[in-house]
């Protein structure tokens, strides 16, 4: 049994982009435009007081009016940004909890996931967010690979936006068919402010139009991939693979013998 992506795709794009400034709003804007989701990981205790600065952090109400029921998730960046792995671990787990606290307040959302500032952590920082609630946490490690993490608090993206072999690796994720593998994910991450700092906003303009629109992509946001991906791993199956329970309230879809099926939330499928 194969795992197949939702709608009995294989293929998911994502993106995270950190930080909460200006800028997320004309990125938005773009992903809007081309049906792309995202996440965006923000320090709610370093929203801006008034908009009279230029390349900044968005006020609250700001972000709430960029973020909120837009389609796009919003998760944990530490609450002042502080470096995860250089600080106590009582003070580590104020930057998480506060920063989940006021994000659920701002959104009314349940936040689960997480980047970590300045790609800073190391295990007691993995731990540590395990114990706060945190299921998936992002670096900054560019695997170069269209792979889904074995380990989700060590969820390596492909690559950042500015990586040279960005287009090449979104051809390479377009064309190609892998033969072992029934699930890939191509993961691209970055800061909103970079594209006015180095001018050049036509790079995700170029990446978008090419690569939305595939009937064979599933562009999802980074929590919205575990959970379908841990709905799978929940999956229920007798020993011959003919009956198969999905336990969760998430529609899952298998590949059998060359077949896809799905499995709908809550119910079995019988093969025989």
């Amino acid at each position: 049994m194969k795992m197949l992506l939702k709608d009995g795709k294989t293929k998911v794009l994502t993106f995270s982009y950190d930080d909460g400034r200006c800028a997320d709003a004309r990125l938005v804007e773009i992903f809007n435009r081309y049906g792309l989701k995202a996440t965006f990981n923000i320090s709610s205790g370093l929203y801006a007081e008034d908009d009279s600065q230029e390349n900044k952090y968005l006020t609250l109400s700001q972000a709430q009016a960029i973020y909120k029921n837009g389609g796009h998730e919003v998760a944990v960046h530490g609450y002042k940004h502080l470096w995860p792995a250089k600080i106590s671990s009582v003070a580590l787990i104020q930057e998480i909890l506060n920063d989940r606290k006021a994000i659920e307040n701002d959104y009314g959302v349940i936040t689960r996931g997480s980047a970590y500032a300045y790609g800073n952590y190391n295990q007691n920082v993995m731990d540590i967010l395990k114990q706060c609630g945190i299921v998936y946490a992002r670096t900054t490690h560019s695997t170069y690979k269209f792979i889904l993490p074995e380990n989700w608090l060590e969820l390596h993206p492909t690559c950042h936006h500015k990586d040279a072999r960005l287009m090449e690796l979104a051809e390479q994720f377009v064309n190609t068919t892998p033969k072992h593998v029934f699930a890939e994910m191509f993961y691209v991450w970055g800061h909103s402010f970079e594209f006015d700092k180095d001018r050049n906003w036509d790079v995700i303009e170029k990446f978008a139009a090419y690569i939305s629109g595939r009937e064979n992509i599933w562009y999802a946001t980074n929590i919205e991939i575990y959970d379908y991906v841990s709905a799978y791993n929940r999956l229920q199956v007798s020993v011959d693979e003919s009956i198969i329970t999905n336990p969760s309230a998430i529609d899952v879809w298998v590949e059998l013998d060359k077949k896809p099926y799905c499995i709908k939330a809550g119910e079995t499928l019988i093969l025989k």
